[in-house]
């Protein structure tokens, strides 16, 4: 039975997430923008995103089932932490001085691949650290960190803006874009390296055998193929609670997309009236929609410290299911609303299924996957988030351009939808865990 760490533990192991979430909030909030300041039109957009999810795809599995045949000075997972760290930090410094559009579509695959390295091997962390009836409480807390990685993240262009800084870089995008980038890229690895030197782990609890293990796929090219035996392994052999959650999370992420891609644009036309790119509405459109994503970022941390007494009290699957409902209106309300006073409450809803998304459906798999095989099956999971990415990346193309025509508040809406469908789909989860996986509590060793 695994101790009960207390709140500073359960912080301190978590707190490489408000790092990570500092890289993927830049990205999310700027990277449309980006690509359209260097010539890309809306209907391209999706198709330059696609090497994120190509890169999640391969990234996260592998280096889930490394991490679990790994142990050294560092640990299991920690090296994999910090050379995501280092590899994402060089990144984000390049990123915003990107010449052209080749240029930034290749640092986006860097990028990603960077911050796969660095967080999948945070999902198993919490399984590895923590008993069961903690669990709930260690995905609330990467949440929690999400919510206020996110928030700076997002903000910063908007307060830099409103500080005073103004002009464009040599591509045109806005110095207080890229002045975000580097202070990103800094928080990622210091955020990172906390976790890393303030976290030990526990070692194999059959440190013969796993040795024996390692002794007979001895290098990194044994490693290699030990894993690329065991992915196909894990995917056939998934547990029905996994494969129910997959249809959620396909139909929840194709949603988040949706928004994230199209959601600055949109606010850009929609409620700044911006007549193109190069305008100086266009600017404020979309610092405004970092500033929304930022919103919905401390709705996210705040509520992520309510969820596990509701779940307590009504169930991981009720609570989640409720969130997505909430986020799912809050999108298509979007379609109602004129201003940017009134865009920012619609954000209150995306900030709570936000929250939930980050916690609810990697605490019920922890119960339902067998213990060594967490980071694999975490890495698996991670396909049910970047399928329906792909998706998006190949086949919006066509339907932004012919049915949508190039209208990005028609995708956002869209992105409600796919979450309202995700929300019906939840309550065909089974949740082992429900009984012993709501409680939270806190205390010393």
């Amino acid at each position: 039975m695994k101790p009960k760490l207390s709140f500073l533990d359960i912080w301190n192991m978590n707190f490489g997430f408000l790092g990570i979430q500092f890289g993927w909030g830049l990205q999310l909030a700027n990277m449309s923008a980006i690509y359209t300041k260097l010539g890309a039109d809306p209907d391209k957009i999706p198709i330059l995103w696609l090497a994120g999810p190509v890169t999640g795809l391969l990234v996260q599995p592998i280096i889930g089932a490394m991490s679990d045949r790994t142990w050294g000075r560092l640990g299991r997972r920690r090296p994999y932490f910090l050379t995501g760290a280092i590899l994402a930090t060089v990144a984000l410094c390049l990123m915003p001085d990107s010449p052209g559009l080749f240029f930034a579509a290749s640092l986006l695959w860097i990028l990603d691949a960077s911050i796969n390295i660095s967080m999948e091997p945070f999902r198993a962390f919490v399984a590895d650290k923590l008993n069961t009836a903690q669990r709930t409480l260690g995905f609330i807390m990467q949440s929690f960190f999400i919510g206020v990685g996110a928030t700076l993240a997002n903000a910063l262009p908007y307060l830099f803006r409103s500080v005073g800084v103004t002009g464009s870089a040599a591509n045109g995008v806005p110095l207080t874009v890229q002045y975000s980038f580097r202070i990103g890229a800094i928080m990622f690895l210091l955020c990172v390296l906390w976790t890393v030197f303030t976290t030990s782990e526990y070692p194999p609890e059959d440190m013969d055998e796993f040795n024996r293990q390692r002794e007979k796929h001895k290098g990194f090219v044994g490693l290699l193929k030990e894993v690329f035996q065991e992915i196909p392994a894990a995917v056939s052999a998934m547990p029905k609670t996994m494969k129910q959650l997959a249809l959620v999370q396909v139909f929840t992420w194709l949603g988040l997309f949706c928004m994230f891609l199209y959601f600055p644009l949109a606010t850009a036309s929609h409620i700044f009236n911006a007549p193109d790119a190069k305008s100086e509405l266009f600017d404020r459109g979309i610092e405004g929609a970092g500033w929304c994503f930022a919103i919905y970022n401390v709705v996210c941390f705040i509520v992520a410290f309510v969820l596990p007494k509701l779940s307590k009290l009504i169930g991981r699957k009720l609570i989640h299911g409720i969130s997505l409902v909430l986020g799912g209106l809050s999108l298509l309300s979007i379609y109602f609303v004129h201003d940017f006073e009134s865009l920012q409450w619609t954000m209150i809803g995306v900030g709570i299924a936000w929250s939930s998304i980050l916690s609810m459906p990697y605490a019920i798999l922890s119960s339902a996957v067998p213990p060594e095989r967490t980071g694999v099956y975490m890495g698996v999971f991670n396909f049910f988030i970047v399928i329906p990415e792909i998706i998006a990346s190949v086949g919006f193309q066509p339907l932004v351009k012919n049915v949508f025509h190039n209208n990005p508040l028609y995708v956002v809406m869209m992105g409600g939808v796919s979450l309202l469908i995700a929300a019906a789909l939840v309550l065909l989860v089974d949740d082992p865990g429900a009984a012993e996986g709501t409680s939270v509590a806190v205390g010393g060793h």
